[in-house]
């Protein structure tokens, strides 16, 4: 080995002194170039964030959401990103056969599925007293059903692949629940409980489970405004960056919950 290098570094030049450029690269870390994924709920807020550093990475990626314009205006941001292609799909993770008709197409353009980022969610924020039967339906309905929904999808796509990797974005807000959140705390514990119970069932068919509980993030999410709070909250692209380590995390072990906080919330 380290002939071979002294023969490619030209050491029989005649000269007295040589730079040394040994460069390792770290085989036991999954590559992921030439990757299939699909995120729900990636044209804006940490979904897009998710979308663009996937694409970033060589990724072929599909987004989906529910408007057609912001889908529209996605796109450009996210194929701006990287080499990695790139498809918009409108589907509502609430109802089964747009989730399975949206990864049925993601699998037919790009010949696989390896990479799932459930990251569709909505908020209600009232009190139980207050909150209507259609907005508890709203919020458990996307933010839970819909998991299992493009879960139950893309189970099959990856099981014919040999792996896959399934990574749920939910919120600290699901192991600490707040008055007037009944619905999204709902939502996101059960899907915490979810995403623990559907790791231990798929383990052994190759297909890693993990997920992410941020808390403050800057997006327009809950208040409308992404900037509101910019200046300590945590950014769409560091919930990203997490995803990203989750995908190239050693195989031989598995980091099943994230929990991101800012390092200074406001007091």
């Amino acid at each position: 080995m380290r002939e071979r290098a002294s023969d490619l570094a030209g050491t029989n030049d005649g000269d007295i002194v040589h730079l040394w450029t040994i460069v390792v690269a770290d085989m036991s870390k999954p590559p992921l170039r030439g990757k299939v994924a699909i995120v729900t709920g990636g044209s804006r807020g940490i979904g897009l964030a998710v979308a663009q550093a996937l694409v970033a990475e060589g990724v072929q990626v599909a987004i989906t959401g529910r408007s057609e314009s912001h889908l529209s205006a996605a796109r450009p941001l996210i194929e701006a990103a990287g080499p990695g292609a790139v498809e918009t799909l409108r589907a509502d993770v609430r109802t089964y056969a747009e989730v399975e008709r949206a990864i049925t197409a993601t699998v037919a353009r790009f010949g696989g599925l390896d990479i799932l980022v459930n990251n569709a969610g909505v908020g209600v924020f009232a009190d139980v007293a207050a909150m209507t039967p259609v907005q508890w339906a709203e919020v458990i309905d996307t933010n839970l059903t819909g998991v299992f929904n493009a879960t139950h999808a893309a189970l099959p796509h990856m099981q014919r692949r040999g792996g896959g990797f399934i990574i749920n974005i939910s919120s600290l807000a699901g192991k600490n629940p707040f008055a007037d959140g009944a619905a999204y705390c709902a939502s996101k514990a059960g899907l915490n409980a979810f995403s623990e119970a559907l790791m231990q069932e798929v383990r052994y068919d190759n297909i890693r489970v993990s997920y992410v509980l941020p808390g403050s993030v800057s997006t327009a999410f809950s208040s409308g405004d992404a900037a509101k709070g910019a200046d300590w909250k945590i950014a769409p692209e560091e919930v990203a960056d997490v995803v990203l380590n989750l995908l190239r995390h050693d195989p031989r072990s598995l980091p099943s919950r994230v929990e991101l906080r800012p390092s200074k919330p406001r007091k």
